[in-house]
């Protein structure tokens, strides 16, 4: 696991009216680049905010180029393509579903991280989404705003992110040009798109050209855990095991889809048994089927090793952070489940700073205080018949899809 890097200036943000502004602020001072990646990009109330800043950094010669999922965006409507496309946006909609949809299980790896990074120099991180607070594409409008948060970075690892999110975009450049070529089959066909891709961060590089942040000695220690399915299959599984493995008084984690494989769950067991107090924030409202139910059979285990489980009803709990022993924390876009610690393109921020691990403590533990019921052993052991059934349902569907795609879980 690579060290954290000191020299870093970090604000936590929470939900999208903290996000939103401070995104568009940066934006809107743009002189260069601005590189964004997520999973939503919806232009609806505040989203609407986000569209129009990167059409204007566009419309001034800002090179922007926006990535989006093709589960999460399937499409941008005519009206923000033609706009996109007129101001000079480059936008790319990544593994479109097709007629099969996730019939296909290469298509169950999503690009599910949330990043942007602003001339170099400044980037955000976390779990929120292109989309407004008060807003559901499932269920319409809410009442309470959802839970969730994101960080902005300068320092070092801004860099990091530039050049991974760079990376990325020429990949899907390359996998674009072959699948247009009547030549995609060949051999040929790809070293031209390869070389194409070459070329645009070849240009890239010498109009955005600037000098790497000189290393400091001060400031917040903080570094970027990816996970993709080439070189960093495991990364923020490992960040978490290796907290939790360290943890002397207290770990803190609010999940909104919570489903940790073996090792993880043993992690947390262990911690409770030696005295380490463990608190999860976990989805608390029907959402999706699977993530809803299978999460229950899990909580058996930890409950009798003393684990304390909150779930959060207040509103739809986004979160994916943690807080360990006042010090530690993460800021991301990882779940702990299978789709995020398996199969999609992740991405979080982890901090090593007892200032900001103390601000997002205050948030959790307010969380879990007003907004939250906690798991009482005697009544989870007592559930009904029927949630029981379902719960198992959930359970064994998602180990038999992940038996199928060929993964031990």
């Amino acid at each position: 696991m690579q060290q954290l890097r000191p020299g870093h200036q970090l604000v936590l943000l929470q939900g999208a009216q903290a996000f939103f502004p401070s995104l568009v602020h940066a934006i809107e001072g743009s002189v260069h680049e601005v590189r964004m990646e997520t999973y939503i990009f919806n232009v609806e109330a505040s989203g609407l905010q986000v569209a129009d800043a990167l059409e204007r950094a566009a419309w001034r010669g800002v090179a922007v180029y926006l990535a989006m999922d093709g589960v999460g965006t399937p499409s941008l409507s005519p009206q923000w393509s033609a706009r996109f496309d007129e101001a000079g946006v480059k936008w790319a909609i990544f593994s479109p579903l097709g007629s099969l949809g996730m019939l296909i299980p290469s298509r169950w790896r999503r690009l599910h991280r949330k990043l942007c990074v602003v001339d170099g120099s400044v980037a955000f991180c976390g779990g929120i989404n292109v989309l407004d607070d008060f807003f559901d594409p499932n269920y319409g409008a809410l009442e309470t705003p959802r839970l969730d948060f994101a960080v902005r970075v300068t320092g070092p690892l801004v860099q990091t992110m530039h050049e991974a999110m760079a990376l990325f975009w020429w990949r899907l450049q390359a996998a674009s040009t072959a699948r247009q070529s009547e030549f995609s089959a060949s051999w040929r066909a790809l070293q031209e798109a390869l070389a194409l891709a070459l070329q645009e961060r070849s240009n890239a590089d010498k109009d955005n050209a600037r000098p790497p942040p000189s290393p400091q000695n001060h400031g917040t220690s903080a570094e970027l855990v990816l996970r993709d399915n080439l070189r960093n299959r495991t990364r923020i599984e490992r960040a978490y095991r290796k907290a939790i493995g360290a943890a002397r008084e207290e770990i803190m984690i609010a999940n909104a889809y919570f489903l940790p494989g073996r090792k993880l769950r043993k992690g947390l067991i262990l911690a409770a048994r030696r005295g380490v107090r463990v608190r999860l924030l976990l989805h608390g409202r029907y959402e999706y089927f699977m993530q809803y139910y299978a999460t229950r059979p899990v909580y058996g285990a930890l409950l009798a090793a003393g684990v304390e489980i909150y779930e959060y009803s207040a509103g739809f709990l986004h979160a994916k952070v943690a807080v360990i022993d006042g010090h530690w924390a993460t800021v991301g876009s990882s779940n702990l489940d299978p789709l995020s610690l398996l199969l999609a393109r992740e991405a979080n921020v982890v901090v090593d700073d007892a200032a900001f691990a103390q601000d997002l403590h205050a948030r959790l533990e307010d969380a879990m205080l007003h907004g939250s019921v906690q798991i009482d052993p005697a009544a989870y052991a007592n559930r009904p018949l029927r949630q029981r059934l379902l719960d198992a349902l959930a359970f064994g569907l998602m180990r038999s899809l992940l038996f199928l795609y060929g993964k031990r879980y």
